[in-house]
């Protein structure tokens, strides 16, 4: 070797070497001999290749904790204790895999047991178990020859009481080699076949490639199929790892500091062979789970956290779509339970894991208990509320279940809970925690029978139920908080404001290639149509209803259908369908069943015309639908049952064999558009509006990774880019609200709502004594009942449309509202809680609006003269680096609060008004308006604006505001006179309010 060469060679050297040296000096590790290579070799090489572990260390461990167990198999077989050892070891590892070894050790006849890893117990109550965990062995060696082939090396083995526990190629920087060089060479040079140390299952249980900036790992080398998962801390919100002072940026796998204990220590990295690591088998696959790094970094913060305050803190947990939350919650659920505080007294009792779907995520169920070691620790509730109460009064260790099902009256009889305590884990917190089934839950964990009869008490006690209790710790998991999220479950920052108390961004899970960027590739088109009406001025086609029936009539129309259909199919067939090796998926998202259903018959319709006989389409909607005189059901027409069709879309049977058939296309209307994890879906066709959450929920089905997905496709009829990158913004980094909500509002919402005359305090008072007296009987529901239907009656002897409905929406805002707010602080006002409950049962009561008849529209009064779609805009829609925008705070009720554009165009309107017409109008009366679109803006036109272009709708929501103001402004003649006979100021007023209207549709998830 030439010195230049040999100079090279030393500054390959250089991490390894730190690597090394920092470990044997600050965690422990004994430094042991891979070849003759290795830096201090003297002649004893400790490595055995044909085992793969280090004989020595193996012995020595066994020896040292071991005695009695050595000593009797040394006096069975004499003289050849350690041949038998090591044979019967290396079947074990070759017939059970390395990870079951540590766990559970060998048996060798006559019946001597070896245990090969001693893991840290969950209580210091016993010393000698404490003793045994801090005998194991760490060792580190470099150089390693491991190849009974050749001569390939490994830069660094780690070793776990002699047996392999993961393997580093190390690049350096400053040489012009980064960790994906070292990806490369696993990828191209260290071929598992033939070798036990490289062996998945048999050999070393994880493999990280590094440089002096990033780290990537896997648990199974496939040559050229290998794939590396990013193990980085990320930086500034992206990827990558922060600055360290005076270390390397990956320092955090070899020395503690404010991240925590290093990976490699012996509490973290003996914690993840007994508690994280698992074997998964997928089909007819399995898979080695290491965790990432943001999921081990989010179960050991959170539960030193839990160590130290104990139970009665929350947890916000903002970890990106497709980022492994299952495994995190199952790990969370398993840690929970075992952990103890500084005087060792357990933390929690029981872990109870929610989600709220109706169905009980499957996959959810049984990823926590693939981590389960010992029989019966997890109970899953698929059963009746029955099992969930005996599962809780029995002190079950780990629970999963529905929120729906603490609502039954089975739960409302469970109490005596309030001594133990909960880690309540939430899936998808942005929703589960909302409404009575989340205050039921409560309940139940926290209600102790009472002696008291004093009716104030038991309202005190139930109102101060609903907040933070000192028995159960949240730990809620979203990738989309929203604002009520962040205030119930976020931790208060410096600024005064909550943030999440873990973050693993969409960004940073995007930059890393653990999940794809969604919205790099997006196309809008906008559709164009005229239409003929053959019956002129039909009564029928009139105001907003008929307006809305005539949008819908269009978009639904056979015309409109096939021109999407084709852009659809072919889109698919040209761009996407060779992707995968030919195993790509797309979804057709739509806005109703109807148009799911006709999609689908559009879609076999054009698929058959072309004779494109390797194209097949399923359809998922729920429910029967009629539609032209027949009724189809979504197992009727894709001929089998729903439960199936997530597999038959995937192609292939639970164990892994494949379908007959194979279908590309899903049409959906409201299914499959949250939760479903589908990695081979490249591509979307979206034809509904979206916003929001649900935007980015939609969307993200799209964001899983496979082998060979490297981009995805959407194609959107509705929205706009800016509308969609809207939707993103709060949620691709940490999300933020801009002010916490003002407790207060609901005293002015309670003093609101008063203010009408339909509510008596007297009879709410009277509603209290026997609501919150206990059990109620058929005679108290009656009586209670009555007394609401008084407020019921002056309800109704109200002839002001505008004033009932806007009373019916301050109402349901006083409900959310109040149930939002008594959570997150504990509330001293018996008032409240009365209003709370009598008021549920009044919004029951008070009747709906009238509903007129549907207006079926036919081809007799209208026809579609001509249709066209045209593509808009194509390109990138995706975020950069801070573009992020904050969650509002809760703080208007009924209307959207002004923007300064809105402000500006009001103050014009008024202006004009009183020019005009010699008035002294103010904006706050022309803010009267507010309460025609209050009015007008029921379930139909709220739909129409959602779901149609603005041009399109206008002119049904003109007809409906000018109705809307006669009847407002009917006591008020000025103001009607002007609305009645000035056509250019009252257009100016109804596009102003039509705007408003607009963007309070378009803002709501």
């Amino acid at each position: 070797m030439t010195e230049h060469a040999a100079s090279n060679a030393h500054k390959e050297d250089v991490l390894q070497e730190h690597l090394i040296e920092q470990l044997v000096s600050t965690q422990g590790y004994l430094r042991r001999i891979g070849s003759e290579k290795s830096l201090g070799y003297e002649g004893e090489i400790h490595f055995d290749k044909a085992l793969a572990l280090d004989r020595a260390l193996v012995v020595r461990f066994l020896k040292s904790t071991q005695a009695e167990a050595w000593e009797k198999l040394e006096q069975h077989y004499t003289g050849s204790a350690e041949d038998v050892l090591f044979k019967q070891l290396d079947k074990a590892l070759r017939d059970r895999g390395l990870l079951d070894v540590l766990r559970q050790g060998i048996k060798i006849v006559p019946g001597i047991p070896f245990t090969l890893c001693y893991f840290r117990p969950a209580s210091g109550l016993e010393p000698k178990r404490i003793a045994e965990y801090e005998a194991n062995l760490l060792s580190v060696m470099d150089e390693v020859v491991y190849s009974q082939k050749h001569g390939n090396r490994l830069d660094v083995v780690l070793f776990l009481n002699g047996l392999p526990i993961a393997t580093i190629e190390a690049k350096n920087l400053l040489t012009g080699t980064t960790f994906r060089h070292a990806e490369r060479q696993y990828k191209q040079d260290r071929s598992p076949a033939g070798e036990p140390l490289l062996t998945f299952k048999r050999g070393a249980l994880v493999h990280f490639a590094i440089d002096e900036d990033n780290v990537s790992m896997t648990t199974r080398l496939q040559n050229g199929k290998t794939r590396f998962l990013p193990f980085n801390r990320g930086r500034d919100g992206g990827a990558g790892n922060p600055d360290i002072e005076d270390e390397h940026r990956i320092a955090y796998l070899y020395r503690s500091g404010d991240w925590g204990e290093a990976i490699f220590s012996r509490a973290v990295l003996i914690d993840v062979i007994g508690r994280f690591m698992t074997l998964e088998v997928i089909g007819k696959n399995e898979v080695m789970i290491f965790p990432r790094f943001q999921q081990l970094d989010a179960v050991r913060k959170i539960m030193a956290d839990a160590k130290a305050h104990r139970a009665g803190k929350n947890y916000l947990v903002q970890h990106s779509a497709g980022s492994g939350k299952s495994n995190t919650i199952g790990w969370l659920a398993h840690h929970a339970i075992n952990l103890h505080d500084t005087d060792d007294n357990q933390v929690f009792h029981t872990a109870i894991i929610v989600t709220d779907r109706v169905v009980l995520d499957r996959q959810l169920q049984n990823t926590v208990s693939q981590f389960e070691q010992t029989q019966g620790i997890v109970k899953k509730i698929d059963g009746t509320s029955r099992q969930l109460k005996d599962a809780i009064a029995k002190g079950a260790r780990i629970i999963v279940t529905t929120i729906q099902k603490f609502s039954t009256d089975h739960l409302k009889a469970l109490s005596g809970q309030g001594k133990r305590n909960f880690a309540v884990i939430i899936d998808e917190a942005h929703s589960s925690q909302s409404g009575k089934s989340a205050q039921a839950m409560t309940d139940a964990l926290t209600r102790e029978a009472t002696s008291s009869d004093d009716i104030e008490d038991l309202i005190a006690e139930y109102q101060k139920a609903r907040g933070p209790q000192s028995n159960i710790s949240f730990f809620a998991f979203t990738a989309t908080p929203r604002n009520v999220t962040l205030e119930r479950f976020g931790v208060q920052g410096p600024d005064g404001l909550p943030h999440p108390f873990h973050l693993y961004s969409m960004r940073q899970a995007i930059e890393e290639g653990f999940i794809l960027d969604v919205l790099q590739n997006y196309m809008t088109y906008k559709a164009y149509y005229q239409l003929e009406k053959t019956i002129e001025d039909d009564p029928e086609l009139s105001g907003r209803r008929g307006q809305r029936k005539v949008a819908r009539y269009a978009n639904l129309h056979a015309t409109a259908i096939g021109q999407k259909v084709e852009i659809i199919v072919e889109h698919f067939r040209r761009h996407v369908m060779g992707m995968l090796n030919g195993q790509a998926k797309a979804m057709i998202v739509t806005q109703s069943r109807e148009h799911a259903l006709r999609y689908y018959f559009g879609v076999k319709k054009y698929i058959r015309d072309e004779d494109y006989t390797n194209l097949k389409a399923l359809v998922a909607f729920s429910g029967e639908l009629d539609l032209d005189g027949e009724t189809y059901t979504e197992a009727d027409l894709n001929d089998f049952s729903e439960t199936e069709l997530p597999g038959r879309f995937d192609g292939f049977k639970p164990d892994g064999t494949p379908y007959p058939e194979t279908y590309q296309i899903l049409i959906v209307a409201e299914k499959y558009q949250t939760g479903f994890d589908q990695p081979k879906l490249c591509a979307m066709y979206v034809d509904r509006k979206l916003a929001g959450l649900q935007a980015v929920q939609t969307l993200s089905r799209l964001n899983r990774t496979r082998a060979g997905k490297d981009q995805t496709f959407i194609l959107d009829f509705q929205n706009t880019i800016e509308d969609i990158q809207t939707a993103f913004k709060p949620f691709y980094e940490v999300t933020t609200v801009e002010a916490m909500s003002d407790p207060n509002q609901v005293y002015d919402l309670e003093g609101r709502l008063y203010r009408f005359g339909y509510l008596d305090k007297d009879e709410i008072e009277r509603f209290a004594q026997t609501y919150f007296k206990g059990p109620l009987s058929g005679s108290d529901r009656a009586r209670l009942e009555g007394l609401v239907r008084l407020a019921v009656g002056r309800f109704e002897a109200d002839d002001d449309e505008g004033r009932q409905e806007e009373f019916r929406q301050l109402l349901k805002s006083y409900g959310r509202f109040y149930s939002f707010i008594a959570q997150v602080i504990r509330l001293e006002d018996t008032d409240l809680e009365k209003l709370a409950s009598y008021g549920a049962w009044l919004a029951r009561l008070l009747p709906n609006r009238e509903v007129p008849p549907e207006i079926e529209i036919t081809e007799d009064m209208l026809r579609l003269q001509a249709f066209k779609v045209e593509q808009k805009e194509a390109g990138s829609a995706s975020l950069e680096a801070g573009d992020t925008e904050a969650l509002k705070a809760i703080s208007e009720f009924g209307a959207k609060p002004y923007t300064e554009d809105e402000k500006k165009e009001l103050s014009e309107i008024v202006k004009a008004f009183n020019e005009r017409h010699g008035t002294e109008f103010s904006e706050a009366d022309m803010i009267r308006f507010e309460q025609v679109n209050r009015e007008i803006m029921d379930e139909d036109m709220t739909e129409m604006l959602r779901n149609n272009p603005p041009d399109v709708v206008y002119a049904a929501f003109r007809d409906a505001f000018f109705q809307g103001a006669i009847r407002m402004f009917q006591r008020d003649n000025e103001m009607r006179n002007i609305v009645l006979t000035d056509a250019e100021a009252r257009d100016k007023a109804t596009k102003h309010f039509f705007n408003r209207a607009l963007r309070e549709v378009r803002d709501q998830s």
